[in-house]
């Protein structure tokens, strides 16, 4: 069907409920609306769903949730009977219809024959993620949008290990989807049919009290935590599902002086005192900040709705005055990574074999801390399901001992029980840090510059350029095509500095095609690149510790086409100084692109 007959369909037939039709009904003269809306349907990627809420196929609602179930639940049965009776876990987080979305993906998938493990409550990401585990179900549904803002919800599918469904999987069930060519071929249970067939089970305390237990085996040095356990914490859920699950880790760590804003602490899919619920922003954290200075707290931490993410301020003097200063992801990352090797190479318990992951868009400097404790570090994708893929791979079917994950968008994982970033395992292992750091007389920022000066000055960022709707991604999609044909007709070194309007480019990985197109005066060297395909295209610079790198990629998750840049030298001054210039310079060359 094309555009017109879609928005008919939808708005007639008597299949869809009154709410769709008066929705609809009032977009009648919205042509660009209705184009928006119905020009196809909302895309199912590596890992389900996300889009704006609303009416349509181009958007999230019961109807698309039930069709993706349906799609989901025609895997699971050519999986065989097995998988059928091993079954699907379901959470959801605070966002709008996040609760009836999980309701109709159960009675969706219980109509099929499939059994459903559905949460009592709103729960997070990591906890749905071990409860798959758990419960040895075949399948995982997290109804989430992140840290996106209010108007937006998803579809996230897990694998039986917990971990985002991978690829090839991902590819079969989006083949069943397109198979339904008829939406209103989709059918579900009631809620009562759901439960007379015996196929619905709610899950709830209980595995809240064995992901803590979990949880408190990875604790580090609880010495320290014990001697500081009055230390002052703010935290924020920011009106999410992290606020019963951090709140439980802290307290059973015995930390007795943890604060939560008031106003950010129960569900709220409006998310009203904030833009956007996002601890990556500095702005998201400000009421806690406040609340921080009230408390003489020394940490300020956040997690987003789903509690995958989490950022911090930390209290610190700045031109002589108190002030709370929040750390990039990256900066979290690395103090995270050598706090983990220190401690338990001082205790005499990092294995032989350890490993730690991080991706390509992530600081250069956890190569230099790994290698100093003798750790490998493997680089993946960006996108966390790919050092999930690494923790199967490595350690739980291999001999080697995973230590941490991290990626620079403020996504942290410690220990094998959860396979995606895990913000509340992040805040337990933060207070720990601070109080280990209050041992030894410093603070976090002390902390931070030990780090800079032991390995190194490293600092990144990344601009991220939002375009929606169909004309955005098609300007996004011709911006990646444009660099890569910029790319094509590159021959040496020479003409590889006009690549990115004067930047010092030396080589590029284009992962899409996986070759690493390295440049000399002569011409190019061709290598392979072992890695998934993905559609990214990262710029070697070199620089005074020839790490310095750029990298242009769609986002996965947002309709943003997102440029990062590192850049590494032996001082601050000269690694900030860089930094800007190269931002400025690889900024404009690539934003061009979308015009």
């Amino acid at each position: 069907m094309n555009v017109a007959e879609l928005y008919k369909l939808w708005s007639e037939d008597p299949y869809f409920d009154e709410k769709t039709r008066e929705e609809l009904l009032a977009i009648k003269d919205d042509q660009k609306e209705i184009e928006e809306r119905f020009f196809r349907d909302l895309e199912f990627g590596t890992a389900g769903l996300r889009g704006v809420l609303g009416a349509g196929i181009n958007r999230m609602n019961m109807y698309v949730v039930a069709r993706a179930s349906t799609g989901l639940g025609q895997f699971i049965v050519s999986e065989g009977e097995e998988a059928m009776k091993r079954g699907v876990v379901i959470s959801y987080d605070s966002r709008h219809f996040s609760p009836e979305f999980a309701e109709i993906t159960a009675r969706t998938l219980t109509y099929m024959g499939i059994r459903v493990y559905l949460s009592d409550e709103l729960r997070p990401v990591p906890m749905l993620s071990y409860a798959v585990r758990w419960h040895k179900a075949f399948a995982g549904v997290m109804i989430t949008a992140s840290h996106n803002p209010s108007k937006y919800n998803g579809y996230k599918v897990y694998g039986e290990d917990g971990g985002q469904v991978p690829p090839e999987a991902a590819s079969k069930i989006l083949s069943f989807i397109e198979g339904i060519e008829d939406i209103r071929t989709v059918k579900s249970d009631s809620l009562e049919e759901a439960k007379q067939k015996g196929l619905l089970t709610y899950w709830g305390e209980e595995v809240d009290e064995a992901y803590t237990d979990m949880l408190e085996k990875l604790v580090i040095d609880r010495e320290a935590i014990e001697a500081q356990k009055d230390m002052s914490i703010v935290y924020t859920p920011l009106h999410g599902s992290g606020n019963k699950p951090v709140r439980r880790i802290l307290a059973r760590l015995g930390l007795k002086n943890v604060h939560v804003v008031p106003e950010q602490e129960l569900p709220d899919g409006s998310f009203p005192t904030v833009e956007v619920p996002n601890p990556e922003n500095p702005a998201a954290l400000s009421m806690a900040i406040e609340l921080a200075k009230k408390e003489d707290a020394d940490l300020v931490i956040g997690t987003d709705p789903d509690s995958d993410r989490i950022g911090i301020a930390v209290r610190t003097l700045v031109d002589g005055k108190e002030s709370y200063v929040p750390f990039t992801g990256n900066q979290v990352g690395l103090m995270l990574l050598d706090y983990i090797l220190d401690s338990k190479k001082t205790a005499g318990t990092l294995q032989d074999g350890s490993f730690a992951v991080t991706t390509i868009v992530s600081s250069k400097l956890a190569g230099a801390i790994c290698k100093y404790y003798g750790v490998e570090l493997q680089e993946v994708l960006t996108g966390f399901k790919f050092i999930g893929e690494r923790i199967k791979l490595d350690d739980e079917f291999g001999n080697k001992h995973f230590q941490f994950g991290f990626e620079e968008s403020y996504g942290y994982l410690s220990g094998v029980d959860v396979r995606d970033k895990d913000a509340v395992v992040a805040a337990m292992l933060i207070a720990g840090m601070l109080a280990q750091s209050r041992q030894r007389g410093q603070s976090l920022v002390d902390r931070l510059n030990n780090i800079y000066a032991r390995f190194g000055y490293g600092f990144e960022e990344a601009v991220a350029v939002t375009l929606e709707g169909k004309e955005g991604i098609e300007k996004i999609a011709g911006s990646m095509k444009s660099l890569r044909a910029d790319l094509e007709a590159c021959q040496n070194l020479e003409q590889a500095q006009k690549l990115l309007n004067g930047a010092p480019v030396k080589a590029v990985r284009d992962y899409q095609t996986s070759k690493r197109y390295v440049f000399t005066e002569q011409g190019i060297e061709v290598e392979t690149i072992n890695l998934p395909v993905s559609n990214v295209l990262l710029y070697e610079l070199g620089g005074d510790k020839d790490l310095d790198w750029a990298c242009a990629r769609p986002s996965g998750t947002e309709p943003k086409l997102k440029i990062y840049f590192g850049i590494y030298a032996n001082t601050e001054a000269a690694s900030r100084e860089r930094l800007a210039k190269t931002k400025e310079i690889v900024s404009s060359a690539v934003k061009a692109k979308l015009n």
